[in-house]
């Protein structure tokens, strides 16, 4: 990957923060906006033609990220069609989880309430380029990369959630719970996102079901084996003592 390069209208624009894609107000474009954004799209259009390059990482300022220590808030992959430059990149609904693959000209990437008026962009090796570009151009491909829910750590956080959160909800409120129990489980929990994530049942987010079948195995397993110790015991009923002195019961 090449070094990135920026282009700015050496303005900003004081505005509400916006989400990716349209702002989530309703109202009437302004006109010096559409004007700003226009502007940004041409010098960029001009600046990734005298680049040579096909295809390029682009990123706008869509929103005010500098308390996180971030300058970009949105990026896409954008690539040349003939005498002109597309953009493939993700949109989320506002205020939702629900997101897809869209193909936009520079300029309507550009209109959206942004922050700065700035672009920046990264030129990827001539082979990455080469495989890029045939996947941009056909929509069933481009649509391929989308995957839902939004969130890039939404499946690492089911396995997580499903694994480990019945068996530590049942630790602290169940004093029958097991070692194997537990282990089971974790197995369970664990294995049921890996599952579902494959087959996309019902359409159901796998840590539902994952956090389901987990919570069902440790409760099942838990009795058929020794009870826990006498030391375990004490210390789950400490535990539900302090509980209740704190008013978490």
């Amino acid at each position: 990957m090449k070094a990135a390069v920026a282009i700015s209208l050496a303005m900003s624009l004081a505005a509400g923060a916006a989400q990716a894609g349209r702002s989530c107000e309703n109202k009437a474009p302004d006109a010096a906006n559409v004007q700003r954004a226009m502007t940004l799209a041409e010098h960029t259009a001009r600046a990734l033609d005298a680049s040579g390059a096909q295809v390029v990482v682009l990123a706008r300022a869509g929103q005010d990220l500098s308390k996180y220590g971030l300058a970009w808030s949105h990026l896409g992959l954008a690539y040349k069609d003939g005498a002109r430059w597309r953009v493939v990149h993700k949109l989320n609904a506002c205020g939702s989880a629900r997101a897809d693959v869209y193909r936009q000209g520079l300029g309507e990437f550009f209109l959206d309430d942004l922050w700065r008026y700035e672009a920046v962009w990264a030129v990827p090796t001539p082979e990455v380029q080469q495989r890029l570009l045939p996947v941009l151009e056909d929509g069933a491909r481009a649509r391929a990369l989308q995957h839902a829910p939004y969130s890039m750590v939404s499946y690492a956080w089911a396995g997580f959630g499903a694994a480990f959160g019945p068996v530590i909800i049942l630790s602290l409120w169940w004093e029958r719970m097991t070692r194997a129990g537990a282990l089971a489980g974790i197995v369970t929990g664990a294995v049921t996102v890996l599952v579902w994530k494959q087959f996309g049942w019902l359409g159901l987010y796998e840590i539902v079901p994952g956090f389901i079948l987990g919570w069902l195995a440790t409760v099942v397993v838990s009795p058929l084996g020794p009870a826990p110790s006498a030391t375990m015991s004490t210390a789950h009923v400490a535990v539900q003592r302090e509980f209740e002195r704190i008013g978490a019961h």
